[in-house]
């Protein structure tokens, strides 16, 4: 099955591309690429911003998309969802809680399978500030590379939920902690539909300096998490909704707790999920990392084709 629209972008040098791990750069299929001569400054964070990041756990929404991109990307989102499962993918579920009245459509990879979701690991209006939030306390901007990307996507009236949680728990396969994630919403995501919310200050919640140990693999149970949680973390857990409108984004920390409630309106609600790494994060275990992808042994890098560099300050003409 073909996966990659039928679209003028399409047809020309790319047009016989299989799998898009094979490009390494953006090749300008959602809006103008950065010319990185020019320099990135109108693009980064501002101190407070950073600040803000540091004292809650996210930041957000910073407009990262045009909605005219963001319909592009809804044109593959459908064609990905209509679908089946494809080999280049690292997880597909339809439905992965499996619950025909709380349907989460949950997949993992599709950056390999369409130009235009490969490009929009590349954004430097992602990159960017995701470089200037990865390593809290550094200095400046650091080199950063793609650990894999996600779509979540609740349909109308029977959205499902996704459960209380920290992504890292589920990353600890690699080291050290210098992860970041950048949700973006495709559609307007509000309360009613079920946007993202936040525990600001969560993501100074571990244990014995480790994430908080995971709680339902398949994101079913909302309130499982707090089984787990300290006294003083109940008394601190106060959800903060983070509406967004197409184009916007929401950077967290790999600790910030954070969750979405079912979709009961009757409009959808489609993200797409970048998740980055620091330059240098290393594999701790000889295990797969991800599926389909290529065997890393323990204490090597994450680095290659299948965890491409995104973002050197070095690019950047002096």
């Amino acid at each position: 099955m073909n996966l990659v629209p039928d679209m003028e972008a399409c047809v020309d040098k790319f047009n016989d591309v299989k799998d898009w791990t094979s490009v390494d750069s953006d090749t300008g299929s959602l809006g103008a690429k950065i010319d990185w001569n020019q320099g990135c400054a109108k693009l980064e964070l501002t101190s407070t911003q950073i600040e803000q990041y540091n004292r809650d756990g996210f930041l957000g929404p910073i407009k990262v998309l045009s909605e005219e991109d963001c319909r592009k990307l809804l044109d593959d989102y459908q064609l990905l969802i209509d679908g089946e499962e494809n080999e280049l993918f690292y997880e597909y579920h339809k439905n992965q809680t499996g619950d025909n009245e709380n349907v989460l459509f949950h997949a993992l990879g599709h950056w390999r399978i369409t130009r235009r979701f490969h490009d929009l690991v590349y954004q430097a209006t992602i990159t960017v500030p995701s470089s200037q939030l990865i390593e809290p306390g550094s200095s400046g901007k650091v080199p950063i590379r793609l650990w894999h990307d996600q779509l979540f996507a609740k349909p109308p009236h029977h959205g499902g939920n996704v459960a209380w949680h920290q992504d890292f728990s589920y990353w600890t396969r690699t080291y050290p902690m210098a992860h970041l994630t950048v949700h973006v919403a495709l559609d307007e995501q509000t309360v009613e539909n079920g946007c993202i919310h936040y525990i600001p200050g969560s993501h100074t919640w571990t244990r014995d300096g480790k994430p908080l140990p995971v709680t339902d693999f398949n994101f079913k149970d909302m309130e499982l998490i707090k089984t787990i949680l300290k006294e003083d973390e109940l008394a601190n857990f106060k959800p903060v909704p983070c509406q967004l409108k197409p184009g916007e984004a929401v950077f967290h920390h790999p600790l910030a707790v954070h969750g979405s409630f079912p979709n009961r309106s009757a409009k959808p609600r489609r993200a797409a999920v970048v998740n980055y790494i620091a330059d240098g994060v290393r594999s701790s275990t000889d295990e797969l990392l991800l599926e389909n992808t290529d065997r890393i042994a323990k204490g090597e890098e994450l680095k290659g084709k299948f965890y491409p560099k995104v973002f050197d300050p070095k690019w950047i003409s002096a």
